[in-house]
């Protein structure tokens, strides 16, 4: 019987208010500028009403969001703390999808922000195998020293005692109306600004390939190389930040768009596929319809992308030929520009830019075990 596996960067589900924005003009939302504040005590005042009612109504999209995936176990990023997680599904998946993710695991990871990975999980599945979380296990203290990762470039930004994973790789052993499955949930680093003469996106790849080999060595160390992690079911979930194709976006709206698929001469994800070790089953879906996330720095930079991924194993992909991921993009605010064809309904209440689920589209996966 099928399992709905899901993956979604929920984006900065806090449950703090962040006022750095009064000193640092960087972090200050655009509406605040609008205004004349005179004094911090003022600014804290209108960023609480600012972030309390513009959270309302993303939190009602990512939860309709979640709720269109219908999700057994639902891998999330971005998850500020247990409690900010716990108050979300019960003020608003719960209202959603009623009866739902009893089961949530969460281990503080490593990122600066204090955002973590995070999974929800149901106790049966729809179809009502008894799902029963074995094993939780944390990642996040391994370092470059630890399995001999570090290397010269590297050690532009890094040093060898550093963290590799700037989350965690969350490592979930479940059984599946008896039947295992391990799970493996990460959010590898961003792509930061442009430095030394590269991109945002290749500055930082040393640091996504460090982690996605790291991942590969966690499951190589707990199944084996070759036919043993061939042979394993697993998946490995998250916002890995990084992609093998993208399509670029040229035109504007008044002349319309036209739609150019570009594949890249090198990514952190050639870790995974190179040599066969996980197939993303995203790729099952035709070149124009895998993307995730909308990206534009103006008119000049505008592609669409996946960032967001379900690697299965080899024994889990060859069980389940015909499965095709579901992307969910009703929370999508309007700016971004879907190909021909692609175009949903939006979720009430969606915006330009802002309010919207997330910047992220979860997908989700029905699989057989």
């Amino acid at each position: 019987m099928p399992l709905r596996l899901a993956t979604f960067n929920i984006e900065n589900l806090m449950s703090r208010f962040d006022f750095s924005g009064y000193r640092n003009q960087l972090k200050q939302d655009r509406v605040l500028r609008l205004f004349d504040v005179r004094s911090e005590a003022e600014y804290q005042r209108l960023e609480e009403a600012r972030t309390i009612a513009h959270t309302d109504d993303t939190r009602q999209m990512s939860a309709l969001a979640i709720a269109d995936c219908d999700g057994d176990i639902l891998c999330l990023q971005e998850a500020d703390n247990m409690a900010a997680l716990q108050a979300f599904e019960y003020g608003y998946l719960f209202r959603m999808v009623g009866n739902g993710y009893r089961q949530k695991y969460l281990i503080d990871g490593n990122d600066r922000r204090g955002i973590d990975v995070a999974v929800l999980v149901r106790e049966e599945s729809r179809d009502g195998e008894r799902i029963e979380c074995i094993d939780v296990r944390s990642h996040a203290g391994v370092t470059y020293a630890d399995f001999d990762l570090f290397n010269d470039t590297l050690a532009a930004t890094e040093l060898p005692g550093d963290r590799i994973f700037r989350r965690d790789c969350l490592e979930l052993e479940f059984r599946i109306g008896g039947r295992p499955l391990t799970l493996f949930v990460v959010h590898f680093k961003s792509m930061g600004p442009a430095r030394d003469g590269l991109d945002g996106r290749m500055a930082t790849m040393a640091v996504r390939q460090a982690e996605a080999r790291a991942v590969r060595r966690i499951i190589e160390d707990r199944f084996g190389r070759g036919e043993g992690a061939s042979s394993a079911s697993f998946a490995i979930c998250g916002d890995m930040n990084d992609y093998q194709e993208r399509i670029d976006i040229r035109g504007d709206r008044r002349t319309g768009y036209t739609f150019h698929p570009a594949r890249e001469a090198e990514s952190a994800l050639d870790v995974f596929s190179h040599d066969g070790f996980a197939e993303n089953v995203m790729r099952r879906r035709p070149e124009l319809d895998r993307w995730t996330l909308f990206h534009s720095r103006g008119p000049q930079e505008r592609h669409l992308c996946q960032l967001d991924y379900i690697w299965l194993s080899p024994a889990l992909a060859a069980k389940n030929p015909a499965a095709v991921p579901d992307i969910i993009r009703g929370g999508q605010p309007f700016r971004t520009i879907f190909p021909k064809g692609q175009e949903v309904e939006r979720y009430p209440r969606i915006g330009w830019d802002r309010p919207k689920a997330s910047d992220h589209c979860p997908i989700v996966l029905s699989l057989d075990v």
